[in-house]
């Protein structure tokens, strides 16, 4: 009896609609994280960034949100603020505009930044997830790209679509991109693209996506034909996406008055880390972050030189060979190794190492292509124990260098 009522309550879900499936995965995953904000704040103690008192709400506000707060009120500074020893300080110029002054906006009725930039992230993330189904379904099957939907939205990131981060609201824009792409619908990119370039850093990863996507398309053209028109768009939105990629240095550059504003701004946290950062080197980050941490660990810097190299050569092998991820399409695959060829050219490895792989999201649908569902149930619980694993040591912590969400 009770398994002819699964059988029957399966075959309801079945029939349900595709997007409200989705929602209703989201929700719970929503309250999921709500319940883990809940403890953790109850587990939040002195020794915390957030303090005894810690809310739910604190923890809405709280890290990087408190800089896109900023910017909504008070806009980007005309002077770089210079810390004792004259070097350029933390300030606003690291955060893209178009997330802070949406917030804004959004949260006049509510007289509130904070329930603004919650909506956001809230609504985005839906959206996110729907367009992830959308891009992966043709690709791996109707229920296997449920799977890697439900995975994102319970992911150890998952705390991210409920706080002020505008991390959710640039993944939703890429995903929406790599979908016009895959479905050859060049002229709503050319928007989109410029709403990426100024959500979050990582427009120029899309411009080398575009440009390998137009080398695949041009060494195919025999089988799948590629009209002049699509050269033209693929082209200019290749321009579009370096042009913008660049346009917030040009912009911060003119605001203050100095021409290195945006990097020496970056690079200003970097001396947290106890990195004496004179000047951007593309790779270097890793190189110095790989023999930071072993230090940091007690063994030869030279190891985790070694250990670097060992990942980029896995990630490669992963990307070219390995049967589950080339199920995803190799333009999926091309962005995946655009980005991370991107975050190994300009990042330095720390604590928000895992937020900055959010752009990775459509990699969920190479996880969900196993069908066995004891391993999918499984995969689904490590998401909930790293998304409880981070918001613990983020947010109940957050008293460490390594606590940086």
């Amino acid at each position: 009896m009770a398994h002819r009522t699964l059988i029957t309550a399966a075959r309801r879900w079945a029939n349900v609609p595709v997007t409200a499936r989705i929602a209703v995965i989201y929700v719970l995953g929503r309250l999921v994280t709500t319940g883990f904000f809940a403890l953790a704040a109850h587990l939040s103690g002195p020794g915390s960034r957030f303090g005894a008192d810690a809310s739910i709400g604190s923890f809405i506000l709280g890290w990087d949100a408190q800089w896109y707060w900023l910017v909504a009120w008070e806009g980007y500074p005309a002077t770089l603020p210079l810390t004792e020893s004259g070097q350029v300080a933390e300030n606003a110029w690291a955060f893209m505009p178009l997330y802070a002054y949406a917030a804004q906006v959004i949260g006049i009725p509510f007289g509130s930044w904070g329930v603004g930039a919650l909506l956001i992230s809230l609504v985005a993330g839906f959206f996110a997830c729907v367009v992830l189904y959308r891009l992966l379904r043709g690709r791996i099957g109707d229920s296997a790209a449920l799977w890697a939907a439900t995975f994102f939205a319970w992911g150890p990131l998952a705390a991210l679509f409920q706080v002020g981060y505008a991390e959710v609201l640039f993944v939703l824009l890429l995903l929406v991109a790599l979908d016009l792409v895959a479905r050859r619908r060049f002229v709503w990119l050319y928007l989109v693209i410029v709403l990426m370039a100024f959500t979050r850093p990582g427009v120029l990863a899309f411009a080398l996506y575009l440009g390998l996507y137009g080398i695949l398309r041009w060494a195919r053209r025999r089988t799948d034909p590629l009209p002049a028109r699509e050269v033209v768009h693929i082209v200019a939105l290749g321009a579009l996406a370096t042009a913008t990629g660049f346009a917030w240095q040009v912009i911060a550059g003119i605001g203050t008055g100095d021409p290195g504003a945006y990097l020496a701004t970056e690079l200003s946290w970097r001396r947290n880390w106890g990195i004496d950062a004179v000047g951007f080197i593309p790779f270097d980050g890793w190189l110095q972050a790989a023999q930071f941490w072993f230090a940091q660990w007690g063994m030869p810097g030279w190891w985790g030189v070694v250990v670097l190299l060992l990942l980029v050569g896995g990630a490669a092998a992963a990307l070219s060979f390995a049967p589950q991820v080339r199920r995803i399409g190799v333009d999926l695959r091309l962005w995946s190794a655009s980005y991370l060829l991107y975050l190994l050219a300009v990042f330095f490895p720390q604590s928000s190492t895992f937020r900055l792989l959010m752009p990775l999201t459509p990699l969920w649908g190479a996880v969900a292509v196993p069908r066995s569902r004891i391993y999918r149930l499984g995969v689904l619980a490590f998401c909930l124990l790293g998304q409880w694993a981070w918001i613990y040591h983020m947010y109940a912590l957050g008293n460490a260098y390594w606590q940086v969400p």
